[in-house]
């Protein structure tokens, strides 16, 4: 009898570094879920890439994959690979077949295939809600990926064409959407976070970083003129060009300010959300939107984005430069407990359909084709 040498996947060097910054947002949070799923559903075989820190990450963005830390800070790292395309990963990692860049920042091939990912490019379409140095940074990061890398990944077709919009080619492009799970909150779980953070029995939620492009201004005013007796709640981090962006600083009875929570409380905070309104102006893909419906919970977001795409029908839709249409959408599922129940059931059965191992699958086949 022969015995035949079992196949080894593709060893893969991925930028982590996401997870150590001050407000890491979804790129952090989805680069650590697709990691964690692709090597739990297929044979990649990965190695993290992070700068050097003297502290862990937070507890919700430490990698599971094993990690290497170069002996150099953020900002020297990520300047001499956009500037200099050095070092090479290999002087730490050892031979890998893909060195994948997960966002922003690309490090040098290495004598590997260059996977890619783009989240979004909303720094083009809107640059004044960015610093000149983001602007910068990010630009550079486009020219590097247009110029070296084999495939870009994109979470959304809305990313994929203005993707084609900036000059990327289609055959390069591969749409690989992220997924979702739903989680089992219990009544323990309810009455727990309700009590912590002595929550009304009826509320909006709002969950995100908060940035110009979230456009929480347009949700502040169309909570003003709901009729509904229903107070918001929101969830996150403060970014950037936000001083003014959350009201009235600390909150009122109306607008409660929650900041950071853990991921377990989020879910809950999902669940007992009478509604979810996300009225972005640009994402990438709105993983929000995706993990509140996944709770059975009715989302409210707008038109014409990605996370139109992401809630395929399941969602009420609006104009988010008009306030009066996010108004009358939460008004709607105020008065209306059948479109409630309607709209929970869709969304169920939509994030259902996004699972992570539909883009662990999808991702390790974009590995393999770089490296035939």
């Amino acid at each position: 009898m022969s015995c035949q040498t079992p196949v080894v996947g593709p060893r893969v060097a991925a930028v982590v570094e996401q997870s150590w910054h001050r407000v890491p947002g979804g790129t952090a949070t989805s680069t650590i879920r697709t990691l964690d799923a692709v090597a739990t559903y297929t044979d990649v075989e990965f190695v993290g890439l992070a700068a050097r820190h003297r502290e862990a990450a937070p507890a919700d963005l430490v990698p599971t994959i094993p990690v290497e830390h170069l002996p150099l800070s953020r900002v020297v790292l990520y300047e001499a690979w956009h500037r200099l395309r050095r070092p090479a990963v290999t002087r730490w990692t050892g031979p890998v077949d893909v060195v994948h860049a997960t966002g922003g920042v690309i490090p040098p091939r290495s004598g590997a295939g260059l996977v890619v990912t783009i989240h979004d490019l909303a720094f083009l379409r809107e640059p004044e809600q960015f610093t000149k140095r983001g602007v910068s940074f990010m630009t550079r990061g486009l020219e590097l990926a247009q110029r070296d890398a084999d495939l870009i990944i994109v979470p959304s077709e809305a990313t994929a064409q203005d993707c084609l919009n900036a000059g990327i080619e289609r055959c390069r492009l591969r749409v690989i959407p992220w997924g979702c799970q739903q989680v089992e909150v219990s009544d323990f779980d309810r009455t727990n976070v309700r009590d912590a953070y002595s929550l009304p029995e009826e509320f909006l939620l709002w969950v995100g970083t908060a940035e110009p492009r979230k456009n929480l201004p347009a949700l502040l005013e169309a909570h003003e003129r709901i009729h509904a007796d229903l107070p918001l709640v929101l969830v996150g981090p403060v970014g950037w060009g936000s001083d003014a962006m959350y009201g009235t600083p600390g909150g009122t009875d109306r607008v409660r300010h929650l900041g950071v929570v853990p991921g377990s409380v989020l879910s809950v905070l999902y669940e007992l959300a009478t509604a979810f309104v996300y009225p972005s102006l640009m994402e990438g893909f709105g993983m929000p939107v995706l993990e509140a419906m996944a709770q059975g919970t009715p989302v409210i977001t707008s038109r014409g984005s990605a996370t139109e795409e992401v809630a395929g029908g399941a969602a009420r839709l609006i104009d988010p430069l008009d306030s009066g249409s996010i108004a009358v959408a939460i008004d709607e599922l105020a008065s209306d407990a059948v479109l409630r129940d309607r709209l929970s059931a869709k969304s169920r059965v939509r994030a259902a359909a996004l699972t992570w191992e539909n883009t662990a699958n999808l991702t390790a086949s974009a590995y393999r084709e770089v490296v035939r």
